[in-house]
């Protein structure tokens, strides 16, 4: 079973295709794969039979996208809650998993011909080290591949990811990198495994489960969320399709949800910068008034200095991450 799959679509779902591409697309989907179990126990088959029907799915909802010309997926295959299941289950899912990223090593010409990134996004300390280098060796194959990307969330929950995002926000606050009054919501999502990617612009769930079960919750604030009743081995083109109609149909409430809330963010900001000159001027101005245009000169310096210091502490994480193991790169150390 492929990553990539080749091939056209077929007369009717091209037709489909050309009139879902008139109107709004999106550049990002997000999946929750949902019910390979269920669809194993339907066909009173092994669990890992379902799970590898799974995989096959992922691989040709993949060839959908490409032809529907979205860059850019990102799919839940492993849970840091998953690891509770039964150690066979969790055993096979890391077997699966092997053998899966040494087909795509052994696929690399067939990625660079698509010029597919994959990406892993989790703590990849909790996974079996061999699994770590093979996920590291894939990484480090695709990285310069730049017309469309895979995000791989394996051993990822996104509290676990908010939270290390968090701890990473106050090291360097001790460190003396950045200030307090510096940590603000969009240096956070920097701080996030997510933050080479834009936030999803739709959400798929499968098997009609209505929730997200702790995926994305910070990127998908203002992403459209869809939840279809079909298990995942059975997802067809026709409900992506119906997933696509449903983004265009809320695309401009979407939209102006996003613009409302990226205004009130640079907004807060700016109401944050102009209250830690105003702290600044009382207390070196002497007692004296400071007239608008010296605020206005104060604001100017601060935001420069606050946009430099947070620039130097994002290159300094990248740094020290290797000692901290918490993003793919951490791994990059280990391969042969």
């Amino acid at each position: 079973m492929s990553w990539i799959r080749e091939g056209e679509l077929n007369l009717l779902e091209r037709l489909s295709a050309n009139v879902l591409k008139a109107g709004p697309m999106p550049k990002h989907v997000a999946f929750i794969m949902d019910g390979n179990r269920r669809f194993a126990r339907k066909k009173n088959m092994e669990r890992q039979e379902g799970h590898m029907q799974g995989f096959d799915k992922l691989a040709e909802t993949l060839r959908w996208c490409k032809h529907l010309n979205i860059p850019e997926v990102t799919v839940y295959a492993f849970s840091i809650e998953n690891f509770k299941r039964t150690k066979d289950e969790v055993d096979g899912l890391m077997d699966l998993a092997r053998q899966k990223f040494v087909r795509l090593l052994d696929e690399r010409e067939n990625l660079e011909k698509h010029g597919v990134c994959i990406r892993v996004l989790g703590d990849l300390n909790m996974l079996p080290l061999d699994l770590q280098q093979l996920i590291a060796k894939a990484v480090i194959t695709t990285k310069t591949h730049n017309k469309c990307f895979l995000n791989v969330c394996f051993s990822y929950t996104s509290r676990y990811e908010i939270t290390n995002a968090v701890r990473e926000m106050a090291w360097g606050v001790e460190q003396g990198l950045i200030k307090a009054s510096d940590v603000s919501e969009a240096l956070l999502s920097e701080c996030l495994y997510s933050n080479n990617s834009p936030n999803p612009d739709l959400l798929i769930r499968t098997s009609g489960e209505v929730r997200l079960s702790d995926f994305l919750l910070w990127q998908t604030s203002h992403s459209c969320l869809v939840f279809q009743s079909v298990l995942w081995p059975e997802y067809s083109f026709w409900n992506l399709c119906e997933a696509i109609l449903q983004y265009q149909l809320n695309h401009k409430s979407i939209q102006k949800a996003r613009d409302l809330h990226r205004e009130h963010q640079a907004l807060l900001q700016l109401e944050a910068d102009r209250a830690c000159v105003a702290e600044h001027l009382q207390h070196h101005g002497n007692g004296k008034p400071a007239d608008a245009q010296r605020r206005q000169e104060a604001l100017l310096h601060y935001t420069a200095c606050r946009e430099e210091r947070v620039l130097d502490f994002l290159e300094a994480l990248k740094a020290i991450l290797p000692l901290w193991g918490c993003r793919i790169i951490q791994i990059f150390m280990i391969v042969d």
